[in-house]
């Protein structure tokens, strides 16, 4: 026995959403032998697009029985049978949390027609109720109302029962450890069944080819299936609207981590919300003016000339070249910590020398100035990262330098690395940005033995 059911919401997302509308027909496999129907009073408002969309209002629902009211029904109707709808995983849950609002369990074995159209009638270009029933010649009448699209399901659900193929399928859908049941509507299970058990980066993407998430996993087929037993609206929302899934090895956790960030960045993913943001880079530089005295700026990194030194704001900038000024004894006006004055006179640096009131010889100020440059060049750090390849046979190689990641390789085992050079030639270079800084930062500090620095690649060849 199958009860075949369509509900309309709010709209909010799983969790959130009330139903406002509830249509279940039951089935015997030959023939409806019961129906239930009826427009249900969410307790809340109902926003205007929902009302466009399905034409139901705050109007309409005032009278209508409450969730609560109508709770039994909707048990007793649908006790001992397949729960049955199209993109079933949305129906079922938001019924299920409804029901668990009122303390009261829901568990029903589940079948899709989606997924089971996708199996039984493939070829088609869309698996949507409304199209897939016109290609059918399948009468829908009042479309986006719950009894109008239930009763196309039936009709539907009825075409799918007597397809050759159909007990295989049926019986195969509904075993417990199956994963059909699981996956996305519109994911074909191809696309889930050649993901690798190894670390990379994977992409969801819409129906129009769209990257929609993307993500990095040590095991990328368990990292995504994960996402599909996830029941949070946000997850229920993604899944529901990927119908294609990609990959890209890796080798190793750390580059998946900067293969994931620079993919977010590159397709600003809507469903990804770390790393969006754009965070500003400013670069500590130097310059000489007119009077011959070496000043210390900052500036975002495309207007820095030449800088030797990135921080990612201007509150950082600052400090750091407070602190700069109190550690050499330069002055807040030529740090530029004070500005349009003739002499300094910050709060908190009185160590100036006297080079703004002429009592410190230029030479002797530059000096300090250069030291302090030479100390942040020596103590810049250009290293490679060793990692496991994508396969045995070859090595990932990700370079730093001077503090700046610069991007990665897979040599083949066979290449001999002994200089820079022989590394640059296989870089694919990427951007440096504050979470590549955080990711390598991190990576280097719990893992010092695969840092290889570069001043010493000659005595190690690869």
């Amino acid at each position: 026995m199958y009860t075949i059911v369509d509900i309309e919401t709010t709209g909010n997302g799983v969790q959130e959403s009330k139903i406002t509308e509830i249509s279940i027909f039951k089935y015997d496999g030959y023939a409806v032998v019961d129906e239930f129907t009826s427009l249900v009073n969410p307790e809340c408002e109902i926003p205007f697009f929902i009302t466009g969309l399905t034409g139901i209002d705050n109007d309409l629902v005032r009278n209508a029985p409450k969730f609560w009211e109508i709770a039994d029904k909707i048990l007793s109707i649908t006790e001992g049978t397949i729960f049955v709808a199209h993109n079933v995983n949305f129906d079922y849950r938001i019924i299920q949390n409804e029901l668990k609002t009122l303390s009261l369990d829901f568990s029903r074995k589940k079948l899709c027609t989606v997924r089971l159209s996708r199996k039984l009638l493939p070829g088609y270009n869309s698996y949507s109720l409304g199209k897939l029933c016109a290609a059918l010649k399948i009468p829908l009448k009042d479309r986006h109302r719950a009894r109008g699209d239930a009763h196309a399901t039936t009709i539907l659900f009825e075409k799918l029962l007597r397809t050759t193929d159909a007990p295989e399928v049926f019986k195969t859908f509904l075993n417990a450890k199956s994963q059909e049941a699981t996956l996305p509507p519109n994911l074909p299970k191809e696309d889930f069944e050649k993901l690798p058990k190894k670390p990379g980066v994977y992409y969801f993407k819409n129906a129009h080819g769209k990257i929609i998430y993307v993500g990095k996993a040590i095991d990328i087929k368990k990292r995504v299936l994960s996402h599909f037993y996830d029941k949070s609206s946000r997850e229920v929302i993604m899944c529901q609207e990927t119908a294609a899934i990609d990959f890209e090895l890796s080798g190793s956790e750390v580059l998946a981590l900067l293969l994931e960030s620079d993919a977010i960045k590159q397709h600003y993913p809507v469903h990804n919300r770390a790393q969006k943001r754009k965070i500003q880079a400013y670069g500590i530089f130097s310059y000489e003016d007119r009077n011959g005295i070496l000043h210390l700026a900052s500036n975002t990194l495309a207007l820095a000339p030449n800088s030797f030194y990135t921080l990612y704001s201007k509150t950082n900038c600052r400090i750091f070249l407070q602190e700069v000024c109190k550690a050499y004894k330069l002055c807040p006006k030529f740090c530029h910590l004070q500005e349009n004055i003739a002499q300094c006179s910050h709060y908190d640096i009185i160590r100036c020398d006297g080079i703004c009131r002429g009592t410190e010889d230029i030479l002797h100020y530059n000096a300090k100035v250069i030291a302090f440059i030479a100390m942040m060049k020596e103590k810049s750090s250009s290293f490679i990262i060793k990692e496991k390849g994508r396969t045995p046979d070859e090595t990932a190689l990700i370079l730093v330098q001077d503090n700046v990641y610069k991007g990665y390789c897979f040599i083949d085992n066979t290449e001999t690395i002994a200089k820079l050079d022989d590394v640059v030639n296989f870089i694919t270079f990427q951007k440096n940005t504050f979470e590549t800084q955080q990711i390598i930062s991190n990576y280097s500090t719990k893992f010092p033995e695969k840092i290889m620095e570069i001043k010493n690649m000659l005595h190690s060849a690869h």
